[in-house]
């Protein structure tokens, strides 16, 4: 192999004769440089080092983006469980508020008020100019903040219906055991309470109660809430109920047809107890009406003409 050599002005030129060995030598050099460099990157490229060196920010990122993604998980759960809180207590206030729209409904019949006057089936009406800088007009509202408020003001309102339901209830509780009214309804008086002729002997005696004159099998109905104390026949008064009232008070009502109630019975006020009849020492259907106060009879007459307070 000959090479020529020329310098750069072409004006010199120079020839080499290679002999066998050297263009070995040279064929080896340009060829196993290549393939050795080619083999020590493919073997630096498959080796720990390598992952080293490219892996070394590789993991630093994922180990951001794990912990970012943990953060994530995190607030995510965070914000279901204040949705579950917030769902729950909002489902507490709905059950509460439908509470006392049935109380409200149910005082405002018990107090006879007007209809419409308070209609709780509708939402109350709101209005009003704003009294709110533009700058706080549309301030996110903190909603747990606003429940917790929502949530006192109707412990309030049910505090105060629960006090007006209170004493509403005494007061129906204190008119169903006044004794007051008659006992049979469409009757006349027939013999009021005193000294009077008595219809069988015509000598004069006293009458202990008011007699009224119904219809055999009227209905006859007790004048106040109480217990019974005695049901049964009597050989005067025939068949008579007894009933014990607060504050001292008995009544009696005789000569019935028939008894609808038995002793240690609890009666309501203007429940049917007896039908009329003539049974004992009577000379016509009608109702025998007495009433006791602490033991010792009274004149019904004073609380026929009571009425409810």
């Amino acid at each position: 192999m000959k090479i020529i050599i020329v310098n750069k002005d072409h004006a010199q030129a120079r020839s080499f004769t290679l002999g066998g060995w050297t263009r070995a030598f040279l064929s080896v050099c340009l060829l196993g440089i290549p393939t050795f460099v080619g083999a020590w990157g493919y073997s630096w490229l498959v080796s720990d080092e390598r992952d080293g060196f490219f892996n070394t920010d590789t993991k630093a990122w994922m180990d951001i983006l794990s912990a970012r993604e943990s953060e994530i998980e995190q607030e995510r759960e965070a914000s279901e469980a204040q949705i579950a809180a917030l769902t729950s207590k909002m489902g507490e206030l709905q059950a509460r508020l439908m509470r006392l729209d049935a109380l409200g409904e149910k005082l405002t019949s018990a107090a006879n008020l007007e209809q419409g006057e308070f209609d709780f089936s509708q939402v109350p009406a709101l209005g009003g100019p704003s009294k709110a800088s533009p700058d706080t007009l549309y301030a996110t509202p903190d909603f747990f903040a606003a429940i917790d408020q929502l949530s006192q003001q109707v412990d309030s309102r049910e505090q105060q219906l629960n006090t007006i339901e209170a004493l509403l209830t005494n007061r129906s509780l204190q008119q169903e055991t006044l004794v007051s009214g008659a006992p049979v309804a469409n009757a006349w008086v027939s013999s009021r309470y005193g000294y009077r002729k008595d219809p069988f002997t015509g000598k004069t005696e006293f009458h202990s109660g008011i007699d009224f004159t119904a219809r055999k099998g009227s209905k006859v109905s007790t004048v106040a809430a109480g217990i019974v104390n005695w049901s049964g026949r009597h050989p005067e008064y025939g068949n008579m109920v007894e009933i014990k009232h607060g504050d001292g008070l008995v009544t009696r009502y005789a000569h019935n047809t028939s008894n609808l109630v038995k002793a240690g019975d609890v009666v309501k006020k203007g429940q049917v107890i007896a039908l009329s009849g003539s049974t004992g020492r009577s000379t016509a259907p009608h109702v025998h009406f007495e009433v006791y106060k602490n033991g010792r009879v009274v004149d019904p007459a004073s609380y026929i003409r009571r009425t409810n307070r």
